[in-house]
């Protein structure tokens, strides 16, 4: 199978939806899925349409992680085995950066590699049965694409340690308890709550989403006097963007504004 069939990448008006495609397998990823990923962040973020990324995966379920057949292949034991780190976090990081918002659709096993890619999506909603965890203690693995750098900023030290220590998996429920995800539903409606979230994403103005997103990733990285500078400038870049302009005179008007995304 073609990686364009094992990753499928769709446009559906403002919306850009990825399916991961390898249910036999629980969808995991192999490096060449990892590649054509970071094409297609790179597709989306250069299409002024698109206001939005869905990620997903086939047959009731989201991602197991990375295939081990072929991590044992060509990694364990290896001189080489950093590299494959060094791909899942470059490309995890380039999805968690991207100007496009991106909300992580949870069913069946989110876990190790399938656990990073969720949590480098902005958003994450998951159906109520669904299997979520770091889960790569269980197999004396360590994940490393993003788990001790984003997951204390979601959940805080105690929770994060409970989570990857443990290798415990959450239910959507669950998860959302532990402030992980945002919001779940039972699997019959599932799509209908995906739908209702990303209206309220596709709808605003892309340069401003693309600002006020840049300057909240930054957040945790800087103190308050820096960050309050970093706010001043945003809030000058938004005034003179044409965007605002249009925002306001719509609001003016008792219109619905029309977005240049500049």
């Amino acid at each position: 199978m073609a990686v364009e069939d094992e990753i499928q990448f769709e446009r559906d008006g403002h919306v850009a939806r990825v399916w991961l495609n390898r249910p036999w397998k629980k969808n995991c990823v192999t490096v060449p899925i990892l590649d054509r990923l970071d094409e297609i962040i790179t597709e989306v973020d250069a299409d002024p349409e698109l206001r939005v990324l869905v990620f997903r995966g086939r047959g009731g379920t989201f991602c197991s992680g990375f295939d081990l057949d072929s991590l044992k292949a060509e990694y364990v034991g290896k001189s080489n085995a950093i590299d494959v780190a060094v791909k899942s976090a470059k490309v995890c990081d380039r999805l968690y950066s991207m100007k496009t918002p991106s909300v992580a659709v949870l069913e069946g096993h989110v876990t190790a590699g399938g656990f990073e890619i969720m949590i480098s999506c902005d958003f994450a909603i998951a159906a109520d049965d669904a299997k979520i965890g770091d889960f790569h203690i269980n197999r004396a693995l360590y994940g490393g694409a993003g788990p001790i750098y984003r997951v204390p900023r979601m959940i805080g030290i105690r929770k994060t340690k409970e989570l990857m220590l443990t290798g415990k998996l959450l239910s959507g429920i669950e998860a959302t308890e532990f402030g992980l995800i945002n919001d779940h539903a039972p699997t019959e409606k599932l799509d209908e709550t995906v739908e209702e979230f990303i209206s309220h994403l596709t709808d605003k103005s892309p340069f401003t989403m693309w600002l006020t997103k840049m300057t909240i990733d930054r957040s945790l990285d800087a103190d308050t006097q820096s960050l309050m500078v970093m706010e001043h400038l945003a809030v000058g870049v938004a005034l003179n963007s044409e965007d605002a302009a249009e925002g306001v005179s719509a609001f003016l008007e008792k219109r619905e504004p029309k977005w240049s995304g500049r």
